[in-house]
């Protein structure tokens, strides 16, 4: 009877795995394409103008940029900056002629209430827009308020970003944390 019951019980298990694979694999490419699409609506945001992103390899030297896509008017850099609690991926929309055109965080751990705000705060965001070249927190950016470590992060992925297309070098005083 024991038996019995272990086969029924392994059975059960068995048919509950393969309903959970077959249904995984019927849904993985709808959630691909939607990705897909999301990824696609965000970098039209970012980069104003233009519809086809070509990802482009960077053979640059800046550890903070792990991603590149060539649109018709500039390119969208996704940059991944050490924050307080740790790392910042975001991407940031820099014109032909390096000027900021969109920033979006995509990615972080910060604390909820503080640094994690710059996921959402307009106001915080915006200031990066038309600038290009170095941006700095307390020279035209203002930090989030009790988050200036994660509002230095966000500028100084910026600041990559904006070098990546101008070539500037980039001040390694805005990369210190800074406490």
């Amino acid at each position: 009877m024991k038996a019995k019951e272990l086969l029924v019980s392994a059975g059960s298990l068995l048919l509950a795995g393969l309903i959970l694979v077959v249904a995984g694999n019927a849904v993985a490419p709808a959630a691909a394409a939607s990705a897909a699409a999301e990824q696609q609506e965000m970098m039209e945001t970012l980069l104003p103008g233009s519809t086809v992103f070509t990802p482009e390899e960077d053979t640059g030297t800046d550890a903070n940029i792990t991603a590149v896509w060539k649109g018709e008017g500039g390119w969208i850099i996704e940059t991944t900056v050490d924050g307080y609690a740790g790392p910042i991926r975001q991407w940031t929309g820099v014109d032909s002629n390096g000027h900021v055109t969109g920033l979006v965080v995509r990615d972080m751990e910060e604390t909820f209430g503080l640094g994690r705000n710059a996921l959402t705060d307009i106001d915080f965001l915006v200031q990066f827009v038309g600038t290009s070249g170095e941006a700095e927190v307390g020279g035209g950016v203002d930090a989030i308020t009790g988050a200036t470590v994660t509002s230095r992060a966000v500028a100084r992925g910026v600041s990559s970003a904006c070098a990546y297309v101008t070539g500037a070098d980039v001040s390694t005083s805005a990369t210190e944390w800074g406490g």
